[in-house]
């Protein structure tokens, strides 16, 4: 919690903000407004002056009582905020040294409520917050934003416009024969393709009564070229760095013409070559005398990231996925940034996937957390196995989560 006595430890960042507001409102808290609560929240200091040094200094209100009448009746105006996402209890006023202080708390906006956005124009007055200033963002994250305020989630979208033969069976075979193994005697198993596509929410029915893929579909089993028409910035990249004298020692990528480029075949390609890294050890143990079992905490952990990678990917984004495996630690990253903020994702119990319907295709196989324990699960088998803790991270000028697995001791 931010003590107003302790001010001098303090200096403006990616979470606080101080005017002087000497002659009123600035023009400017509006634009701060918008960012904090499009970034991860921070809080407003009126009556605060920021010195030549970057320190902060209380230089007080002379009637903050009508500053805060101004903010709220502009706050509430949609004209110029489209919505008002503070409580009474966020706006205060506060005693410093015998000066009077306005406290603006802005929490992180819930995804439904983004973009905040100024003077009734997404596209112009959408801000976030980047270190100490406030940047207007490009039309790319806007559109981000929309995608993702909606109850249904990217996935579902049913792409009426494309038929069933983007779909590469081959792969889809594949699953089912992973299924069989992970789900023995489901019911769905002797659905013929189709039926079983349209339950696993690949097919679904568009507004003419007939079956099309939907956008989990495609990413999951389609063709890379058929994926594109979709996503025009699709790419899944693997990327294996064993020896320092050679840029790769391995690599896959979806536009390598080789192999299907989806989702589905990714994720097993690329996660067999993750636990060939030399730091991951696979014992040697037997069940019952006669099966092997070489599946550890450690791999469960690593599928948990693969998959967490892929599902809570924004595949309209323009970079791509990219997996780097290197002697020291593996990187997951991703396009997109957190639907809730790091804190929550961090303390687990909250799951809010980007593509819910690739999350359930995975969970039919065993892979994937639904209620939100996965990254628990990354940091205490990091802690087990006394590696680095792991480090998320997100870019938010770029629209990206990465995530740092260090494989060495601390």
């Amino acid at each position: 919690m931010l003590k107003l006595n302790e001010l001098d430890k303090y200096c403006e960042g990616n979470r606080l903000e101080a005017k002087k507001a000497e002659g009123g409102l600035p023009n400017s808290i509006w634009e701060t407004y918008s960012s904090f609560a499009n970034t991860n929240g921070g809080v407003i200091l009126l009556g605060v002056e920021e010195l030549s040094d970057k320190s902060l200094k209380i230089a007080g209100l002379e009637n903050p009582d009508r500053l805060i009448a101004d903010f709220w009746n502009t706050v509430n105006n949609t004209k110029k905020v489209n919505i008002n996402i503070l409580t009474d209890k966020r706006v205060r006023v506060e005693r410093v040294a015998g000066k009077s202080v306005i406290v603006i708390d802005i929490p992180r906006a819930d995804r439904n409520f983004k973009p905040i956005y100024l003077n009734d124009n997404p596209f112009t007055g959408t801000y976030r917050r980047n270190g100490e200033g406030d940047y207007r963002c490009s039309k790319e994250m806007v559109s981000a934003m929309i995608r993702d305020n909606g109850v249904k989630t990217q996935d579902m979208l049913v792409l009426d416009k494309m038929l069933l033969d983007v779909f590469d069976y081959d792969s889809l075979r594949r699953y089912r024969n992973r299924m069989k193994v992970t789900r023995p005697g489901h019911v769905w198993e002797v659905l013929e393709d189709v039926e079983f596509l349209q339950k696993l929410g690949a097919v679904g029915i568009g507004e003419d009564g007939k079956r099309y893929p939907t956008a989990a579909g495609l990413l999951m089993f389609g063709f890379e070229n058929e994926i594109l028409r979709e996503y025009p910035y699709y790419f899944l990249d693997y990327q294996e760095h064993f020896d320092p004298d050679i840029r790769f020692t391995d690599r896959i990528t979806s536009s390598s013409g080789e192999w299907s480029g989806n989702l589905n075949d990714f994720f097993f390609k690329a996660y067999n070559k993750l636990i060939q890294n030399p730091k991951i050890k696979t014992p040697f143990k037997m069940a019952d005398g006669l099966t092997r079992i070489d599946d550890t905490p450690v791999h469960k952990a690593l599928r948990e990231a693969l998959a967490n990678c892929l599902i809570n990917a924004d595949f309209y984004g323009e970079r791509g996925l990219v997996i780097r495996n290197n002697l020291d630690g593996i990187i997951f990253e991703n396009p997109g940034n957190f639907r809730v903020s790091i804190d929550e994702a961090l303390s687990g119990g909250v799951s809010s996937p980007r593509n819910s319907v690739i999350m359930k295709m995975f969970s039919l196989l065993d892979i994937g957390e639904r209620l939100g324990s996965g990254i628990p699960l990354i940091q205490r088998v990091c802690e087990e196995q006394g590696w680095a803790e792991p480090v998320f991270t997100e870019k938010i000028e770029k629209d990206r989560i990465i995530l740092t697995i260090g494989l060495y001791c601390v």
